[in-house]
């Protein structure tokens, strides 16, 4: 038996275009007395990421990015800079593929073996985008550049090994506010990664 389905779209409208696609959507949604109601919502499609959790069990550390995010500047983050795991947008790549990548270009570290530990909406009001969360255990050999990002897109990324405990303990005082970050930390930390 085919579900019945619960939305209608009435008009999808391009309001932009330019790193992502917002669109302004207008849509009939079946309630759960039966009744229809018309609904209006922007949707802003940026694509899909995946992001990592570099870690050392062995020295007992993080390796975390920081770099600007313009959007927290505009909600009151002084200088925009923010503490991160860090992260990708997928392109061509599966989630995998492109969390090794971002990990090179970001951090300098090649990695060759992660683990996928969830996939997440981290704004479904509002965002399209499913972040493909993954852990991976580092060692100083594993170092082949600086990172920083890829030259051209200046991404400006300061590469931070940080204690896992300071990691936990930026969160609670704010210093660490990236919800994909503080996810992970949390999770390494119910599951003794670190």
């Amino acid at each position: 038996m085919e579900k019945e389905k619960n939305i209608k779209i009435i008009s999808s409208n391009l309001l932009s275009d330019n790193w992502g696609e917002l669109r302004k959507v207008k849509y009939d949604f079946k309630l759960n007395d039966g009744t229809w109601q018309q609904q209006e919502r922007e949707v802003y499609d940026r694509g899909n990421g995946a992001v990592i959790l570099l870690y050392s069990k062995e020295k007992g550390t993080v390796i975390l990015t920081r770099q600007l995010r313009i959007p927290t500047w505009f909600n009151g983050n002084e200088d925009g800079m923010m503490i991160e795991a860090c992260a990708g947008v997928l392109d061509e790549n599966d989630p995998e593929e492109c969390i090794k990548r971002e990990t090179q270009e970001e951090t300098g570290y090649k990695i060759t073996e992660v683990k996928k530990i969830m996939e997440v909406y981290m704004s479904p009001g509002s965002v399209t985008e499913i972040i493909y969360f993954f852990t991976g255990a580092y060692a100083d050999d594993m170092k082949i550049s600086e990172g920083g990002g890829v030259e051209g897109e200046y991404e400006n990324i300061e590469v931070l090994e940080i204690p896992f405990t300071q990691a936990l303990q930026m969160v609670e005082s704010g210093e660490i506010k990236d919800a994909k970050t503080i996810m992970l930390l949390q999770y390494a930390k119910i599951n003794d990664l670190v």
